[in-house]
């Protein structure tokens, strides 16, 4: 199963396509969000006022939304130039609708869709990350476009600098004793 987003269905598929065998069956998955299609909906109504349309704006969204999905998995499925290609459109909150979709899935190829500028965690988005972390079969996880090298790693954060080869544990200044205090610097303004 290939999840498709808009911006990196088709890094995906090709990406994807020459590693998938011939004789496997494969499909391809969109999810129309429902969650974005409530906020829009609830702005129109807003701004609509008392005027009713035969459909509310959330489900007329809705229907184009599908629709538009519905385009994308066609042009997917022609991309990737096989027959027989199963095509899945869910409508929900896109992460656990994909999972939902894997149960039935011996694999699910994802496309990295956060930072692809530079490697790390933040190349993937926060849905692709739940995804990711609870799909119920093997993800393959690949990149949409060019595949940043290996120096645009970023660099640890610099409060968690240290030196693996020291000691994990501060030594004790050398004045430091048990039962004893460090002795106290004296300041211009000590009355002592």
């Amino acid at each position: 199963m290939l999840w498709l987003a808009e911006g990196t269905w088709e890094g995906c598929i090709d990406t994807a396509a020459p590693l998938i065998p011939e004789d496997a069956r494969v499909s391809l998955l969109y999810v129309v969000p429902e969650d974005v299609l409530h906020a829009a909906g609830a702005a129109a109504e807003g701004l609509i006022g008392r005027w009713r349309p035969r459909l509310g704006p959330t489900e007329q969204m809705a229907g184009e939304a599908t629709a538009s999905g519905e385009a994308l998995v066609a042009a997917a499925a022609g991309l990737l130039g096989r027959a027989g290609v199963g095509q899945v459109i869910r409508r929900g909150r896109v992460e656990r609708e994909v999972v939902r979709a894997a149960e039935a899935a011996d694999l699910l190829v994802v496309a990295r869709d956060g930072d692809r500028s530079r490697l790390g965690p933040h190349s993937l988005g926060p849905a692709t990350r739940f995804v990711v972390d609870h799909a119920p079969c093997s993800v393959l996880l690949v990149w949409p476009d060019e595949v940043p090298d290996a120096d645009s790693i970023p660099p640890p954060p610099e409060g968690r600098r240290r030196d693996r080869s020291a000691s994990p544990h501060e030594p004790y200044p050398p004045h430091a004793s048990l039962g004893e205090p460090p002795p106290l610097e004296k300041s211009g303004n000590d009355p002592r």
